[in-house]
């Protein structure tokens, strides 16, 4: 929309770039251009603004295909006004001088002519086609035919539009129709993901069963280990006690030995004591036998007075005097 402002009784237009303004004053053309600014007044001024940049017209419609299900066709047609004077003779861009507004809707009227023009071959098509095909080839058939359709139309260039592309956005069938036929695929991906657990479960069973051979495998390993073990203590204690026994008998053996030696020469040392007292008791009474009886009667006292016990005094009384002085006379008697 222009921006028009008033000043003084007059008015002053200024448009965007992007629109194409035509003034026309007492009938002949004034101005016209794009992006323009000038001053008019508006009981002499005819003002018309086109706008020249792209713009883009979203339309959804209904259609029909060959086997009598609808679908709805959700598309994009990409335009602009090329020839800005024909699109200003043929339609009504003119503007309100006080406002800049338009007074009546040019691209309502471009916008009716690019969706009936899209959709009378689009339905051209569908019809033609059916569903399943319509679902899965119907987008670049449809946007081909309503390329060519509108490159073809003879209308456009009459009124200075030209269609710049097309875009298809979806070909949908009604809902129920559309879950039925999104049944089988999901049918079918539930097999597949229901195979991929099975084949999973299978694997992990396998798995386990693995890992259950293993685990029996290592305690069998392991019982043998210990039955080996169990023998080796076994042999081990037997050697043992062998080499204890062994070691105990010729303890005994040098035990019994030594007992020996010294039994003998224990013997050995008797004997020669024996045979030494033996000796010295025979020099002993040989020499005795040589000597008189004073001298026996004297060494006699002599060794029982070696043996009595101390005696610190002794008193002798008449009739012990007496009667050993009588003993002694008889030895000397006898001696004699």
């Amino acid at each position: 929309m222009a921006d028009i402002t008033r000043r003084l009784g007059r008015r002053h237009l200024r448009s965007a770039p992007t629109a194409h303004v035509r003034h026309h004053r007492r009938g002949r053309l004034v101005h016209d251009g794009p992006g323009l600014s000038f001053w008019f007044r508006s009981l002499t001024a005819a003002l018309s603004e086109v706008p020249v940049d792209d713009r883009e017209l979203a339309m959804a419609f209904h259609a029909r295909t060959s086997d009598f299900q609808d679908v709805s066709v959700q598309a994009t047609v990409t335009y602009r006004i090329s020839d800005p004077a024909t699109a200003a003779a043929r339609l009504d861009f003119s503007i309100d001088p006080d406002t800049g507004a338009w007074r009546g809707a040019p691209l309502e009227q471009i916008s009716t002519l690019l969706t009936e023009t899209a959709q009378q071959h689009a339905l051209d098509v569908l019809a033609r086609t059916p569903l399943a095909a319509a679902l899965v080839n119907g987008v670049a058939s449809v946007r081909e035919r309503i390329s060519a359709g509108l490159a073809g139309e003879p209308r456009l260039p009459a009124t200075g539009i030209e269609v710049v592309t097309a875009r298809v956005v979806a070909i949908r069938p009604e809902p129920d129709v559309e879950r039925a036929l999104r049944t089988p695929a999901r049918e079918l991906i539930q097999q597949e993901a229901d195979r991929a657990t099975y084949e999973r479960r299978a694997v992990a069973v396998q798995r386990e069963r693995a890992i259950a051979e293993n685990e029996l495998g290592s305690k069998i390993e392991l019982a043998r280990q210990e039955e080996q073990l169990v023998e080796q203590r076994g042999t081990n204690a037997r050697r043992e006690a062998e080499e204890n026994a062994a070691a105990d008998g010729v303890r005994a053996e040098a035990e019994a030995a030594r007992a020996v030696r010294l039994a003998r020469a224990e013997a050995e040392a008797a004997r020669e004591v024996g045979a030494a007292r033996a000796e010295s008791q025979a020099a002993w009474l040989r020499v005795h036998a040589e000597v008189d009886s004073a001298t026996l009667h004297a060494l006699a006292v002599t060794r029982l007075a070696e043996n009595l016990p101390r005696i610190d005094s002794v008193t002798l009384s008449p009739d012990v005097l007496t009667g050993l002085l009588a003993r002694l006379g008889r030895s000397d008697g006898e001696g004699a």
